[in-house]
């Protein structure tokens, strides 16, 4: 079956477009094995991010991986067709090098992706949906990603997300160290940004996550208090800047509990960062006065900062990745003609069994020895030589000609002219 890389991400569609086609990272299981089942797939991997959701997959038929998309989140195949890009063989290959190095992130050269991606293969090897191909395919990505991290600059300068937070946030406040910050989750980028803002030493900070024991945890490394997550809205008037990346489905933070938060701060201005995909604070917070709501897209115009400073790195990546691009795809090329081979070994194998009991039956009758041999040897010859032959004499004159120099290429024939 074909390879397919089928997709959306930050360069063809907008968050709200985004949001929609998001995997939630305990459904991904079930929705592999549903791709199989339901649409012809024998292989698949699902790479869902803050900014992309990516689907590998070895099938017949991508328009059928791009309807299950669509059908999977209960939306038209019209929401998302003209975002979605298809990408076959070698350009799929390529997409995934190129993602795993970091060379297609909003934030180019970040980390981050690198173990996004190895754990979308860890799922689809648990959910048994990641094959030979894709186990493979999936081994080369990492090898690759760590290839050009290490020979190239390619990560030099980076500016976080977490760190363009923490400037988006200097712009409204002067001081970081004046403020009070509310962390809503408690996994990697919130970690992240913790480790930004907590550097500016802020006045004080507060973590809540659905578990407490995650948000106990990193709330004593930050040297700061827990919230439960019901106790958000009574508390967020006492917060200047809230940062959230949470995996809710939905909004954890509405229009009516920021109006009430906004008021109760008599109009002082309130930061807030949503990192998270889908949404975690309702879009309509952005209408609101002294509300500064930044999502991922806004985020971008910050971390383009440092982006000419590894623009030469970009050059000798892509010039790592064309190379190995090509070896796969040699790889790729060399599994196609496994089912050929073993059916031409199997081939002549039947020759072989046919022919060797016709000479042990002859030695049977008492036949001469060196005539059964020779006999033997004949035939074989025949055999072997009937289907090239055919292939000489039969159709047109071009492909006679085409026939005549793949079998003087394979038996190495007129090698003295």
């Amino acid at each position: 079956m074909p390879l397919i890389a089928l997709g959306i991400n930050h360069h063809t569609a907008p968050l709200a477009v985004r949001e929609r086609v998001a995997f939630l990272p305990d459904a991904l299981p079930r929705a592999l094995a549903d791709l199989l089942d339901t649409h012809g797939a024998s292989e698949a991997a699902i790479l869902s991010t803050c900014n992309r959701t990516e689907l590998y997959c070895s099938a017949d038929d991508p328009g059928a991986a791009a309807h299950w998309l669509a059908q999977y989140h209960r939306l038209s195949i019209g929401d998302v067709q003209p975002f979605l890009y298809t990408l076959p063989g070698r350009d799929a290959v390529r997409h995934m090098f190129r993602v795993a190095s970091g060379l297609d992130s909003m934030v180019l050269g970040e980390p981050q992706i690198l173990g996004q991606m190895k754990q979308a293969a860890r799922t689809a090897e648990e959910a048994g949906t990641l094959g030979a191909l894709l186990h493979k395919l999936f081994q080369r990505t990492f090898a690759v990603a760590k290839e050009v991290r290490s020979t190239t600059a390619i990560g030099a300068n980076i500016v976080s997300m977490a760190a363009a937070a923490v400037r988006l946030t200097e712009r409204i406040f002067e001081r970081v160290s004046d403020q009070r910050i509310l962390f809503v989750g408690a996994g990697e980028m919130i970690e992240l940004c913790a480790a930004h803002f907590c550097a500016q030493k802020p006045r004080a900070v507060a973590i809540a996550n659905r578990t407490p024991e995650r948000a106990r945890l990193l709330a004593e490394r930050l040297g700061g208090s827990v919230l439960r997550l019901d106790e958000i809205g009574e508390r967020l008037a006492h917060f200047d800047v809230v940062v959230s990346c949470t995996g809710s489905p939905l909004p954890i933070i509405g229009l009516g509990m920021v109006e009430r938060a906004v008021k109760a701060r008599r109009h002082r201005p309130l930061i807030m960062v949503d990192l998270a995909l889908p949404r975690d604070i309702e879009a309509e917070v952005a209408s609101l006065d002294d509300v500064f709501l930044y999502t991922l897209d806004e985020l971008a115009q910050i971390v383009e900062a440092g982006l000419e400073s590894r623009q030469a790195a970009v050059v000798e990546a892509e010039a790592i990745i064309d190379a190995r691009v090509a070896n796969f795809v040699e790889w790729l090329a060399a599994r196609d003609a496994v089912p050929t081979i073993r059916a031409l070994r199997e081939r002549a194998d039947e020759f072989r069994r046919h022919e060797v009991e016709r000479a042990f039956k002859l030695l049977a009758k008492g036949e001469p020895a060196d005539r059964v041999i020779e006999q033997l040897s004949q035939a074989l010859t025949n055999k072997f030589m009937h289907g090239p032959t055919a292939a000489l004499n039969e159709g047109d004159g071009d492909r006679r000609i085409a026939a005549a120099e793949l079998i003087a290429r394979i038996y190495h024939l007129n090698q003295g002219e």
